[in-house]
This record gives structure tokens, sequence and C-alpha cells, in this order.
């Protein structure tokens, strides 16, 4: 037994070695800063948006919901039983699905339109066709395999979409079949965020309770870059729009940004002030701001370049639990 403890100290050791000489040849590497390559750039101006538009027709908590890709209809996922489709301009219910459990935690619209999912509380991702006649809408299909409660889910296709558990794994699906196509376990804490890559779909970020965020290629069904940097649990994660970079939140109350390329952190986001944790962050269209959705009941715009807060959405009575931005940054 005592040979085994050593063996154990050793190998930690070793493994703590080759951390540090990592570190030092990664810091050999880098030659700049963020800060650096902006100190030109002039800071961008304090904005005061408004809101336009109050979606109301749910009962309960709304934990979830996803945009369109046609810019105008959103998903949202609630507690009181519901998916309800919205059309975001005219504020109407274009649709109303219900579900088989209430404890639903995500949702997600498909590219094409044609398809939402939602899972939760049930482990598992039920898929709904919404362009079929009929009512109420019936799942097509449902896809079980999570041992822990589904956080998030997002499509690839409308043949494939991946999910992500508090059994500290992710999954890609085949939705046709209903069949798991390939399984992704690293992390060492319940999975709460994934977000693929908006410029190659073999590719995929994901945050976790384990402090850690995980860039995955779906081609050798591995992780290939761990970034680390936070103190405590990764709620949100989003690639930025170029697929270069994604950025984080946090229940450290910090929002971060990673760059892939470089493979480190580029900037962090936070306040003295601001001491409660983040729920969902999404990326202006330009990538020059980054919209965070906070405890305290309030969102905080900030500056990705130098780091500021320049704006903030208030008017919740809660805290929020999902932000989302549309597909032309309008919204």
């Amino acid at each position: 037994m005592a040979d085994v403890q050593a063996q154990i100290a050793a190998a930690k050791k070793e493994a703590e070695q080759l951390k540090e000489i990592i570190s030092k040849q990664k810091y050999a590497c880098d030659d700049s800063s963020l800060d650096d390559m902006s100190k030109d750039i002039t800071p961008s101006q304090k904005i005061l948006p408004r809101p336009r538009r109050i979606l109301r027709g749910h009962f309960a908590k709304v934990y979830a919901m996803h945009w369109a890709e046609d810019k105008r209809h959103l998903v949202s996922a609630s507690q009181d039983g519901k998916l309800i489709i919205w059309n975001a301009l005219t504020t109407n219910k274009v649709n109303a699905i219900p579900l088989r459990s209430s404890w639903v935690m995500t949702c997600a619209y498909s590219p094409s339109g044609s398809l939402v999912a939602c899972g939760g509380l049930d482990n598992i991702c039920s898929v709904y066709n919404i362009k079929l006649r009929e009512a109420p809408v019936r799942v097509q299909r449902e896809l079980s395999a999570h041992t822990g409660y589904l956080s998030c889910c997002r499509f690839l296709s409308e043949r494939q979409i991946l999910t992500s558990s508090g059994d500290m794994s992710c999954m890609l699906w085949d939705i046709e079949t209903g069949t798991l196509v390939e399984r992704f376990d690293d992390h060492n804490g319940d999975v709460m965020s994934i977000s693929p890559s908006p410029t190659d779909k073999n590719m995929f970020v994901s945050g976790a309770c384990d402090s850690q965020a995980k860039v995955w290629d779906i081609r050798a069904t591995r992780c290939v870059k761990t970034f680390s940097g936070h103190t405590s649990d990764i709620n949100a994660i989003q690639f930025f729009p170029n697929g270069n970079l994604f950025g984080t939140g946090s229940d450290d109350s910090s929002c971060r940004l990673f760059d892939i390329r470089a493979y480190k952190e580029l900037k962090e986001y936070t306040e003295s002030k601001i001491s409660c944790g983040i729920t969902s962050v999404a990326f202006s269209i330009s990538g020059r701001f980054l919209f965070a959705g906070y405890d305290d009941f309030n969102s905080y715009v900030w500056d990705t370049i130098k780091g500021r807060q320049v704006a903030s959405l208030v008017g919740h009575d809660n805290r929020v639990s999902c932000l989302g931005m549309s597909g032309d940054g309008m919204a």
C-alpha cells in the first residue's frame, strides 16, 4: 500500500513539473497582449439600450431561449411545462408545445427552423418538428443515454444535435435514427454549456463545473485543447463570430475571452461592484461587445477589446437565466 501511495505522489509531482514546463513554453511564445495590440483603438462609447418588446405568456420561470436563424422567431422553455415559439417582431405566439416534463433547462432551434429541441431533469433530449400540421405538436424523437440532467443542446444540422449533461459528458446524436453517434468525456464536473463553431462544424467548445473550458474535434472524438483561468463553475460559453475565440461566464463573477490559436486567455471582464455569478453570454455580430446575464437581475455589456463595461440592461425582477443574440445582431 505504501508503494502505491509513493507512486501516486511521484506521478502527481511529475504532472506538476510537466505543467510548469508547458506554462513556461507557452509564456515564451507569448510575444504580445490584447492591451498592447489595441492601445491605439478608441474605446467604445457608453450605450443606452432600451427594451423594445416584452414577450408575455409563460406562467413560471423561463429557464432558456434560443433564436432561430431567420432572425425573427425564437423558442423559450419554461418550467410551466411549455415550449413557446414566438414571433419576436409582433410578440405573437406561433406555437405552444406541451412538454412531458416541466423541469426543462435548455432549448434550441435547428438551422432550417423546422425542428426545436429541449431537455432538463428528465435526462432526455426531446426533438419536435414544428412544421408538421398537427396540434398539439408531438415529440418526434427522444434521445436518451445521459445519466444526468441535460444542461444544454445545440443543433449542428437537421440530422445532428449536440447535448451536454450533469453526467460530465457531451454527446453527438443522429436525429433521424435516434442513435448516439459519439460520446465526449474529459470534464471532471457537470458540463453546463456547449457552443458549436460558427465556421467549422467539426469543432465545439464546452464549459463545466470543473472551471475548465475545452475545445473538441468531432472527427478526432477527443478534447484537443483545455483552457483554465476561472476559479469557479463555468455556466456559459459562446464562440466568437470569427470562430477563433470564445467567451465564458462563471460563478466567480467574471467573463473571459480565450484565443484558440494563441492557446491563452486574452481578457477578463469583471468589476469590483459585481459579485454574483454569470448565467449566460453572447457576442454582438461584430464581436466588439460581450453581453452577459447575471444573478443580480441585470445584464451587462462589455467592450471586448478594452474590457470596460459600456451598458447595463435592466428591467427584470429576478435573475437573468438566459440571453441570446439574433443572427442579424439587432436584438
